[in-house]
């Protein structure tokens, strides 16, 4: 694979010590990683396919991408760099939000969205061998997904950084959970990695709760520098499920 684009010692040291801490990566792992197109899987890809090169472990790496078929959604670019980078490639399309606007009952488009590019990625996953699903959520997503379920759910939940699916087959691992979410979008835009612009007309016209609780955090942490650390210190625990 390509390692032209090497990124950062501040990244590959917060994400080293997040594969370490939660027992990510084993030798032998067959990864496959979602990519959207945006910032922060691209930053992943750049990251695993380095890690791939220097880390004590072996494993394999491949990538997919799920299109949605939204209407500006143009996958084109991210075709090419996966071939010039090398790495195992699949594409898969589905008229999600078509499916959306005929099946949905109580969910967001966000969250039905989500799940059904979830069901996706762990039918390739198991089509295809892959032990292992990366996603590319960060530290941001995490501390945002706490005050969600603080504010409308009364718990005290965020997302795991590994654990393993319930039908038991495939471990979900995170590997940006302590990485924030301006380094992957510096680093992106440096690196001239091909962002794919966020086309989907439900995140302008729907304002959802995660929007707001970004909104929120980033406000408080204009005067309380020390916001996202001590909410990283506060939320280990539950981010922590130790996989057999």
């Amino acid at each position: 694979m390509n390692d032209s684009i090497k990124p950062p010692k501040s990244i590959m040291r917060k994400v080293g010590r997040a594969v370490a801490d939660f027992k990510m990566i084993r030798d032998g792992d067959r990864i496959l990683l979602g990519v959207s197109g945006g910032k922060d899987s691209l930053t992943l890809l750049q990251v695993l396919s380095h890690l791939q090169r220097y880390a004590p472990v072996e494993f394999e790496l491949g990538v997919i991408t799920v299109d949605p078929e939204i209407e500006g959604f143009d996958p084109a670019p991210l075709k090419a760099y996966y071939e010039a980078l090398g790495v195992s490639w699949v594409y898969a399309e589905q008229p999600i939000m078509q499916e959306a606007r005929e099946n949905m009952s109580g969910d967001s488009f966000c969250a039905y969205c989500a799940r059904m590019k979830r069901g996706i990625m762990y039918s390739t996953c198991r089509k295809q061998g892959y032990n292992v699903l990366a996603l590319a959520q960060h530290l941001d997503d995490l501390a945002e997904s706490l005050m969600m379920s603080l504010f409308h759910g009364g718990q005290m939940r965020t997302m795991k950084a590994h654990y393993v699916n319930d039908a038991g087959d495939i471990r979900i691992i995170r590997p940006l959970v302590y990485c924030r979410e301006t380094q992957t979008g510096e680093f992106a835009v440096k690196a001239g990695l091909p962002i794919i612009p966020d086309s989907c007309p439900a995140c302008f016209t729907k304002p959802t709760q995660r929007a707001y609780m970004k909104q929120l955090l980033a406000r408080e942490e204009r005067s309380n520098s020390h916001l996202f650390a001590n909410m990283l210190h506060a939320m280990k625990p539950m981010m922590d499920e130790a996989p057999p």
